[in-house]
């Protein structure tokens, strides 16, 4: 009895190992420096989470039936240059249209996220219909994204927005970001999304095991198409946001941000493996990264060691999600 309590204590510090030390992290830093815990700097990192936490969302699906999205960094970028280049004020100097009246912004934002959603649908057509691996069509679409974007834009930076646009990164409700509301919104969606229905229910049967999903009825072609779609219409509200935030937007604008919203599920509790994973993982895989970043900042790490640090928990992350798999085969 002893000595299986004393297992399952080692294994929940083994498997939860990363978020403990992170926790220690935080506390030792809020210790030494002035200004970490204030409300202030805690809004700032909720801020930052909120752009993170929307494209996580969007991977968790993906990484949950087995798979994984390598496009979503270039996805962010080409949204957020699309909302850019139709959110320009009238007089702007440097206008990517001359002439052309600023949209609404929600309108630009329906038409990003259904721009980006046709795209991740074209890469869930060819994992679920001609059967390529995830990585390979994640990696192909990627690259096309990047091209035309790059095409797109010319490779100029963009700028000058309306203040309607950019107020949803500096305007507030009830004290928090305009930001901070919609990835709690879209939060709630998507936890609604993946518990309450059919969709969600297929999308865990396939990450347990896609061929008895198959067999028992599930639609798993049409479900994976579906899931791409969806995650990559989240990273073109993703997109959107940062355009925001930013004030200003290139086709290297969230570059990068695929693996560490990756990394952040996995953390949480999405199994690369496949079939398991909540809302709760991506939220929690996310704080954990963004708390690191202050943490590290507050306490003077040069800004280029902390690209190893994040390197670091990337490789331990995914190493303990692989150990909990070969422990339960």
């Amino acid at each position: 009895m002893e000595k299986s309590k004393n297992k399952k204590i080692a294994d929940f510090l083994i498997n939860n190992g990363v978020i403990i030390v992170m926790f220690i992290l935080v506390i030792y830093t809020g210790l030494t420096s002035n200004n970490f815990l204030t409300p202030n700097n805690l809004l700032n990192i909720l801020t930052n989470m909120s752009y993170r936490l929307v494209i996580a969302l969007g991977i968790a699906g993906c990484v949950i039936t087995a798979g994984c999205d390598l496009s979503a960094g270039r996805m962010i970028g080409f949204g957020a240059c699309i909302a850019g280049t139709l959110l320009q004020k009238i007089d702007y100097s440097n206008k990517f249209y001359p002439g052309m009246e600023p949209l609404n912004p929600f309108l630009v934002l329906i038409i990003v996220m259904l721009i980006t959603a046709c795209f991740g649908s074209v890469t869930g057509f060819f994992i679920a219909y001609l059967s390529v691996p995830p990585f390979i069509a994640t990696l192909a679409m990627m690259e096309i994204v990047y091209g035309l974007a790059l095409i797109y834009t010319g490779a100029t930076p963009l700028g000058g927005y309306i203040t309607s646009y950019t107020n949803i990164s500096t305007g507030k409700f009830l004290g928090l970001s305009w930001l901070i509301w919609i990835a709690l919104l879209v939060a709630a969606i998507t936890w609604f999304i993946f518990n309450m229905t059919r969709h969600g229910k297929y999308m865990y049967a396939i990450g347990g095991n896609p061929q008895a999903a198959e067999v028992a009825g599930v639609p798993v072609k049409p479900t994976m198409v579906m899931i791409y779609a969806k995650a990559a219409a989240m990273y073109g509200l993703a997109g959107y946001m940062l355009g925001a935030k930013a004030g200003g937007a290139s086709v290297n604008t969230g570059l990068s941000y695929e693996m560490e919203a990756i990394a952040a599920c996995t953390i949480g509790g999405v199994s690369v493996t496949g079939g398991r994973g909540k809302v709760s993982s991506a939220i929690i895989g996310v704080a954990v990264f963004e708390l690191l970043k202050a943490a590290l900042q507050y306490l003077g790490v040069d800004a280029n060691a902390q690209y190893i640090a994040i390197g670091i928990v990337i490789f331990i992350a995914i190493s303990l999600d692989i150990r909990k798999y070969v422990a339960k085969k």
